[in-house]
């Protein structure tokens, strides 16, 4: 029989979705009833599904999330001021395609980091990249690729993936180097990619957080000028007035 040499063959061309289907097929007795494309279509559907969870995971390695949520898990009815029908748009994830921002704002304990990840990992799964990053270890991480000629090309890396999740916002005042490594962030950034924020600290103090009032007003014009979407039970907000969608 071709059996054993044909599986070799597939998997010598890396096609081990559609050997590992040919064994399956060649252990089911009632197989020789479909027809040879049938056959066919499902060893190309079990190779194209291998793929695919091969993809996944390695956009979710290269992720990193915090939390191992996701967005089925989420508890609608919990007490922190979700809107459903806001979160079904974020989670259908147009505000990716159009390049737009997320901030999550609230008390420790609701669940930012949870929502955060969770709407990471459905855009990892919608075939888009992601990074999570923590601002005060992201701001650490610059720090070192400074010193040792990385900064560069860690700027790119952020600036690359098509959503950033950057949590923990606003625990420390931030020095000038911090300033400049933002500001630099939001405007690769700018226009190319969508940026989640979660934050205990309201957005009306991030200006005197940032520090220097020209960068603030500069990183808040990049960050927080598109449509947003505000999870305490706020509707979205675009420049700090209200706007119709997220």
């Amino acid at each position: 029989m071709l059996t054993h040499p044909t599986h070799n063959r597939l998997v010598a061309l890396g096609l081990n979705g559609m050997a590992k289907a040919l064994d399956e097929q060649q252990r089911q007795p009632d197989i020789a009833t479909l027809a040879f494309e049938e056959r066919l279509a499902l060893l190309v559907d079990r190779e194209a599904t291998e793929r695919e969870n091969k993809r996944l995971i390695a956009r979710l390695r290269f992720a990193s999330l915090r939390q191992n949520a996701v967005v089925e898990d989420i508890d609608m009815k919990a007490p922190r001021g979700l809107d459903k029908p806001l979160f079904q748009k974020l989670v259908a994830g147009e505000w990716i395609d159009r390049h737009q921002n997320l901030l999550i704002i609230g008390p420790t304990g609701v669940g930012k980091s949870w929502i955060a990840c969770a709407l990471g990992h459905k855009a990892c799964r919608d075939n888009r990249s992601v990074l999570y990053q923590r601002l005060p270890r992201l701001f650490e991480a610059l720090t070192l690729a400074r010193g040792d000629g990385r900064h560069a090309r860690l700027l790119r890396t952020l600036a690359r993936v098509e959503l950033l999740v950057l949590d923990d916002w606003g625990l420390a005042p931030m020095t000038a180097e911090q300033q400049r490594d933002l500001l630099e962030m939001m405007e690769d950034r700018h226009g190319r990619g969508s940026t989640v924020v979660t934050s205990q600290l309201p957005v009306e103090h991030w200006h005197e957080l940032i520090g220097n009032p020209t960068i603030a007003d500069a990183i808040l014009d990049r960050l927080v000028q598109s449509p947003q979407a505000h999870p305490q039970g706020r509707e979205p907000t675009q420049s700090r007035r209200q706007a119709s969608d997220a």
